[in-house]
């Protein structure tokens, strides 16, 4: 699509809107895109004026997490938070490899406290185990994070749904919305695995592609969330 406007501006007094040459801006399902921050309109603003002749949707992610906290997650708040709580189910850093040690050790670094953090936060604790068979984490665990993403707005899942499908991690995401982990970081913690295999074997320049789009998807989430603080 062509650019059609001059100037992205902020409206309102809260919520905050944002207007193209004096038109409001609205979401795909129609409804008026209102978020509960300044900052956050004002960094969706910053999108809109930044696009060139033509307007790349991948280079509005802030704009998408907003969209999708308004069409989406609002209008099944209950069913959107449960869905990301279930990864905890089958919870990434409850499953270790059963060699070799150095992998183990790399794991153990990077995954141990956040099992100890999660236990310090949340009374509860997760089933550790080795291999890819299933192993079933306590319910009062799955209770306690089921009732923790439900406790978040819907400003706060929609950002948070990339968070747990890259990190593959219902405590990491725990994490990073409440402010102890940052993008990188956590894309680092989350993938220790491939990082591991990248040291022993060398890297796939395809695969560094994907990872490169990963890490962008990521870091957008969070600067979302972070947004929300106000």
């Amino acid at each position: 699509m062509k650019r059609f406007y001059k100037d992205a501006t902020v409206t309102g007094d809260g919520p905050f809107g944002v207007s193209l040459d004096g038109k409001a801006l609205r979401t795909p399902a129609r409804e008026l895109l209102a978020v509960p921050y300044l900052a956050l309109a004002e960094a969706i603003a910053k999108e809109w004026q930044a696009q060139g002749e033509k307007i790349d949707p991948r280079s509005l992610p802030l704009t998408g997490f907003a969209n999708a906290a308004i069409d989406r997650v609002a209008a099944d708040h209950a069913g959107f938070a449960k869905r990301l709580a279930t990864y905890a189910e089958s919870e990434l850093i409850a499953y270790r490899a059963d060699g070799p040690a150095s992998l183990l050790a790399a794991q153990a670094a990077a995954w141990d406290q956040w099992v100890e953090w999660l236990a310090r936060r949340y009374d509860v604790g997760l089933t550790i185990t080795t291999g890819i068979m299933h192993v079933a984490q306590p319910p009062a665990t799955l209770i306690r994070l089921h009732t923790a993403f439900a406790a978040f707005t819907p400003f706060q899942l929609a950002p948070l749904d990339p968070i747990v499908t890259i990190t593959g991690s219902a405590v990491l995401a725990l994490a990073v919305a409440e402010g102890e982990l940052e993008a990188e970081a956590a894309y680092d913690i989350a993938h220790v695995d491939a990082l591991w295999q990248e040291q022993q074997w060398g890297r796939d320049p395809l695969a560094e592609k994907a990872e490169a789009e990963r890490r962008t998807d990521l870091a957008a989430a969070v600067h979302f969330l972070r947004l929300l603080a106000g």
